[in-house]
């Protein structure tokens, strides 16, 4: 089903529902949530979802499991190219699926699966060749790894704006300091509050939040040596170094 509104289909007595969208660059999908959990998946660009809980970067070939439920926007970075699979509650708990947001590997056989799902009728026959697709599908998205893309956000509410703000305008040059002078708090204060609402330190949060900055404007074609000096690393080395540390690849392997 092709550029079509879910909230239309949740009903449909299926297990499993598929959409495809495209959509302009910078386009937003503001807050919303479904009664299914959802699988959306990057075929082309770079997506940033963010909920209450933090900041998600899906980026070309991987995707996102979003449970049921979940009130969640979707940002895009450039033109993207979208599959969806949207799996009953019930169905997905059965499964073992997450209970949280999660970005997720793409094997080949996934992406292929979601590209047919995509044109499968709503009403697909149950005992067919549909019904075989679609539950693959599952099998296949409860096989896949999670992958470490995700910054999350501090419920305390001067430290969520704060932070938000930090996604949007990210550098590795913002110390602490800075930050526990803009939330009005001693430097001890903050490190323990930031701490307790994440579950991070704040230097690893910045770099995280740096990372997927990086992901994102990587994803959209924009020159490594670019990427890092706008970041505040000293070079592309250092920039490289992050990503293989964390991602275990060189950037390149995310340049749009």
């Amino acid at each position: 089903m092709r550029n079509a509104r879910i909230d239309r289909h949740e009903d449909t007595p299926r297990d499993l529902v598929a959409t495809g969208n495209d959509y302009p660059a910078h386009y937003v999908l503001h807050p919303h949530s479904h009664r299914r959990a959802q699988l959306l998946y990057a075929m082309t660009g770079v997506l940033t979802t963010i909920t209450q809980e933090g900041s998600w970067v899906i980026p070309p070939r991987r995707a996102l499991w979003i449970p049921p439920g979940v009130t969640h926007e979707v940002h895009m970075g450039g033109p993207v190219s979208t599959r969806s699979v949207y799996v009953r509650e019930d169905v997905a708990r059965a499964a073992g699926l997450p209970t949280r947001c999660e970005v997720i590997a793409v094997s080949p056989l996934l992406h292929e699966l979601l590209l047919e799902a995509v044109d499968v009728p709503m009403l697909y026959e149950l005992e067919g060749r549909d019904g075989t697709v679609m539950r693959l599908l599952l099998e296949e998205i409860r096989r896949m790894p999670t992958l470490a893309l995700s910054t999350p956000l501090p419920r305390e509410r001067r430290l969520a704006a704060l932070c938000r703000h930090l996604l949007e305008q990210p550098s590795q040059e913002v110390s602490i300091d800075t930050m526990a002078a803009r939330a009005g708090m001693s430097r001890r204060s903050f490190t323990r509050v930031f701490r307790e609402e994440t579950g991070m330190s704040f230097a690893a949060w910045r770099q995280q939040a740096c990372l997927l900055a990086a992901l994102t404007r990587l994803g959209n074609g924009e020159p490594v040596t670019q990427v890092a000096m706008d970041l505040g690393y000293s070079s592309s080395s250092a920039l490289s170094a992050v990503f293989r540390r964390v991602l275990g690849v060189p950037p390149s392997e995310f340049r749009g």
